[in-house]
């Protein structure tokens, strides 16, 4: 499949890392490259149920697409929160239907070393989204 060109980055960026210490850190380095949800926007209605961690999404959109913004407290959560919105922010709902973030996730050698609970989480975010864009 034939990824948008920012995701094709993303996954040639982890590509480039050779084992999972450092893809790792990557994602906590991403994490740490995300600007922070102001305090306003960390209510209930903003968390995203089924994480472990803390985790507020807040979704907009304009124009027919869709910008996501969000945040955690734990550092690898919060990379893992900068990898989905780049997946998904900026993009209408037919565009957000049809990205797999399961098999760019894969490609990102990333599926393989989440913990059930952080993946479990990371499949809460990926619903939260598709459920705001898609209804």
């Amino acid at each position: 499949m034939t990824y948008p060109e920012n995701i094709q980055d993303l996954i040639d960026d982890f590509a480039f890392l050779d084992d999972w210490e450092d893809r790792y850190m990557h994602v906590i380095d991403l994490g740490k490259a995300l600007p922070p949800l102001p305090l306003e926007a960390k209510t209930d209605v903003n968390k995203v149920k089924g994480c472990a961690s803390q985790v507020w999404l807040v979704s907009d959109q304009k124009n027919d697409a869709w910008k996501f913004s969000g945040d955690s407290d734990a550092h690898i959560v919060k990379g893992l929160v900068a990898i989905v919105l780049e997946i998904y922010s900026g993009r209408t709902a037919e565009e957000i239907s049809k990205l797999d973030a399961n098999d760019i996730l894969s490609k990102l050698g990333l599926s393989e070393h989440l913990s059930a609970q952080r993946a479990n989480g990371l499949a809460a975010m990926i619903a939260r989204i598709k459920t705001e864009a898609l209804g």
